[in-house]
């Protein structure tokens, strides 16, 4: 019986006369490739069917992904007589999350690995993950990560053919890049030339002006005099954008309002840029007010071939950095997909692009018209969206690229199926402008992934084919999916677990998650759960805020732009309510039943065993105090009473109401896992005891106190468990200092001190430069007067809340 056809998600964009034209939706009976008969003419010299390693002791393909790969030789993209070998043994030049990303996919095609660290990255997965790992320096990337000659030291002692840059670092380095040729070494991205050109963005401005390719009003010179660009960003006109001209990530970029804050940002934008791309060239543009930032992800291969592979929405962003992006950009008609991908793919064309490569447009939301901003010459993070609507490992298109093989496939074949969404989870406090935070990561536990790839699109077969290959269906997911046909996914990509010390001299980005549905709406709501289920103890996270953006009604709707959080943040900031009564009860209750929990292996004690009982017969009760995060927080007690049979009563006590709950049952399931049924609804509650931090003396603050992290019905609250009087008479209230000092607000190295002792100061005025995870924070004075104290010199690193300068207010302000 003919199977009966139903409209597919997958769309396609036919190339004809050289250009892309407009995706459509097609039918099931309308994907139906023409597949060869396996014979031996089919099989190369290793046996190998196209991608799929299929063995000539197996003539049928045996998996969905071994039938893809003969659809692509079907395709004729990938000549299987002359298809070269993977290399044997790669090098990754990078850490955290993109490493162990390529490891994974090199073990996939049985390829070795190679790792490189510095000292503070000695335990990382990235090193447990590969065969082999090196040490190359210390922890400053200045010296180990950033060290050519280093990388290729290991390189000739481990035998690695390849090296893979990952992103950041020396990705877009162009000396590395000949070095590495200049050694015999293959460099797993595009020619050194493409880098130089596209990399530099004065550069790639200029070669798309002459392109015809419209880009913003700026300028892209060499003339780097601060008075002359001064008089540009004035012609220009304000607000303007410094931008450094090498680099990305948001790295050596500054928005100016007025002419006044130029100079100040212009210092700013070159001393980063200087110090994440090693040059401080910068370029001036004129700053579009309500723009989305829209990319193309574009693929080309050492015989002219070159792809797109769609786009990129990634226009919600903080400190000018993406934190939650998604494939396919909402909103955009079948043309302007056309358009954005036609051009893109001449970009790539225009200097003799090869591998992995990002095209970046800003749009206009309110002319609608799009304008090129840079190309990234290199894998992007946020490539596993693209990975998840297309169904493609891009990693092992980047090997098979690098291994000197054609495309594996032509334009008309590459799917777009569904809408995925990547959230970059960050150690961070939204709350206190995004700033990095560091510390050991004392509590780790994440949703469950479905699948460790992106599940391939595969298209139907014909009725014909389909007796052949009885494995294939219309949309069947690779074997390292974990979900059924069709069904949403979720993966994750990170580089730390439990117990890792995220440190303060790289980007604080902890994972990525990323989710697969099969439409905007059905990822959205995959990713809210999923982003409800992750959690994370010992550093402050974007966890909430991200569960926060992606339940707003704007974003839901699509309506997303650059400046989506300032224009948002009052909904995204709502004010941080007190926990629920229930909340409260349980945080009690866990803080109660820990101690019987501890004494359950020591020897049976009326002390441990009979905590409840006085010796009169009476029921003992116990008031535990908490109180919220904030620093004039009132107490809020707790009167847990044990009752027979293992219930509790307990009774909370606000500042502004009272609530009992009678016959609460609960239980400790592990150290940090409450059972307990409360108004009849029965739950297991997550909640992670936090230690005071060490070497900080007690005080009010309740940074130094024991925290309590309690996660429920998807939201974490925190309390903290003050500590008692008189052990904060022992260690004096040090963090209530007097108004004017200025301490660091996160472990930081300290870049720049801009006043001395006895020198006077203005309110505002900036005094201390720090820089953490590669961001800089200015500290500005908080009052007027005169500096008393300086606790902290250049290039010295100092520990979060350690006081950086003193200032004596003046009389007339106190």
């Amino acid at each position: 019986m003919k199977p009966a056809t139903r409209p597919s998600a997958i769309r396609r964009v036919n190339v004809g006369g050289g250009s892309i034209q407009p995706a459509r939706a097609f039918t099931n009976s309308q994907l139906r490739p023409r597949l060869p008969r396996v014979s031996e003419q089919n099989v190369s010299l290793e046996g190998r069917i196209g991608m799929s390693g299929l063995r000539k002791s197996s003539p049928f393909p045996g998996s969905s992904t071994q039938a893809r790969a003969l659809a692509t030789a079907a395709e004729g993209t990938v000549s299987l007589r002359t298809r070269k070998p993977h290399f044997d043994k790669i090098l990754i030049a990078n850490r955290g999350e993109i490493a162990c990303r390529v490891i994974r996919t090199a073990k996939k095609l049985g390829i070795k690995t190679v790792a490189v660290y510095s000292d503070v990255d000695a335990d990382s997965m990235h090193v447990k993950m590969a065969d082999e790992a090196y040490c190359i320096g210390p922890a400053p990337s200045a010296e180990s990560y950033l060290r050519i000659e280093k990388i290729i030291d290991v390189c000739r002692r481990s035998g690695a053919q390849a090296v893979h840059p990952g992103y950041g670092f020396l990705s877009e380095n162009a000396k590395f890049a000949e070095r590495l040729s200049e050694e015999g070494i293959v460099f797993i991205g595009p020619p050194a030339s493409a880098i130089v050109s596209m990399g530099s963005k004065s550069e790639s401005k200029n070669i798309m002006i002459a392109a015809g390719v419209p880009c913003v009003p700026g300028y892209h010179g060499n003339n780097q005099d601060p008075d002359f660009l001064l008089e540009e960003a004035k012609r220009i006109g304000f607000p303007v954008l410094i931008k450094a001209t090498h680099g990305g990530g948001g790295k050596g970029m500054r928005a100016v309002d007025s002419p006044s804050a130029f100079s100040d940002a212009l210092a700013s934008a070159k001393r980063e840029s200087a110090k994440s791309f090693g040059d401080d060239t910068v370029l001036i543009e004129r700053y579009i007010t309500r723009p989305r930032h829209v990319e193309v992800q574009v693929f080309a291969d050492t015989q002219g071939g070159v792809v797109s592979l769609w786009e990129r929405d990634c226009s919600v962003q903080r400190r000018n950095q993406k934190i939650i992006e998604e494939a396919p950009a909402p909103g955009l008609s079948p043309e302007l997909r056309a358009d954005l991908s036609a051009k893109a793919v001449a970009a790539a064309r225009a200097v003799n692009y090869v591998g992995a490569g990002t095209v970046e447009f800003i749009f206009d939301n309110d002319t609608q018209e799009f304008y090129f901003m840079e190309m990234n010459t290199r894998l992007q993070v946020e490539h596993p969206v693209t990975e998840m609507i297309t169904g493609l490992d891009l990693v092992e298109w980047q090997l098979e690229v690098a291994a000197g093989n054609p495309l594996p496939l032509s334009q008309s074949a590459i799917p777009l199926h569904g809408h995925a969404f990547e959230a970059r989870i960050y150690a961070e406090n939204p709350r206190n402008n995004f700033l990095p935070d560091s510390g050991r990561l004392l509590y780790l536990s994440t949703p469950q992934p479905t699948c460790a790839f992106a599940p391939a699109v595969v298209p139907a077969l014909r009725e014909e084919e389909a007796a052949l290959y009885p494995t294939l269906s219309t949309f069947t997911s690779t074997s390292t999916s974990l979900t059924g046909e069709g069904a949403p996914a979720v993966r994750i990509e990170q580089g730390f677990g439990s117990g890792a010390q995220i440190g303060v001299f790289y980007d604080p980005m902890i994972a990525k998650l990323v989710v697969h549905g099969r439409d905007r709406t059905e990822a959205l709501r995959v990713l809210r759960k999923a982003l409800e289920e992750y959690k994370v103890v010992g550093v402050s996270t974007n966890v909430e805020f991200l569960r926060i953006l992606a339940s707003h009604g704007a974003f839901i709707d699509g309506e997303v732009e650059t400046g989506f959080i300032p224009k948002h943040f009052e909904e995204l900031f709502p004010n941080v309510g007190e926990p629920e009564p229930e909340v409260l009860a349980q945080a009690a209750l866990f803080a109660a039943l820990r101690t019987q929990l501890r004494g359950n292996g020591m020897s049976a004690s009326p002390w441990v065993s009979l905590t409840s009982r006085r010796f009169g017969g009476d029921t003992a009760g116990r008031i535990i105090t908490l109180q919220n995060e904030g620093e004039n927080a009132e107490p809020i007690t707790v009167h847990v009473v044990p009752q027979p049979g293992g219930v509790f009563d307990v009774t909370v006590q606000t500042a502004s109401s009272q609530t009992e709950f009678r016959g609460m049952s609960a239980r400790l399931v592990s150290l940090t896992e409450l059972a307990s049924t409360v108004n009849g609804q029965s739950s297991n509650t997550t909640i992670v005891a936090q230690p005071p931090p060490p070497n900080v003396p007690p005080s009010s603050s309740p940074n130094t106190m024991e925290r309590l992290h309690i996660f429920h019905n998807g939201r974490k609250s925190t309390l903290v468990l003050p500590s008692p009087k008189w052990l904060l008479s022992l260690g004096g209230d040090v963090l209530n200092a007097a108004k004017g000092a200025l301490r660091a607000p996160m472990p930081s190295l300290v870049v720049e001190v801009r006043v001395g002792v006895g020198e006077r100061v203005e309110e505002g005025q900036a005094v201390v430069v720090l820089e953490s995870m590669k961001t800089e924070t200015v500290l500005r004075a908080g009052v007027a007067g005169v500096v008393r104290a300086v606790g902290c010199k250049k290039g010295e690193m100092v520990e979060e809340g350690r006081e950086l300068v003193d200032i004596e207010e003046d009389a007339e302000g106190k």
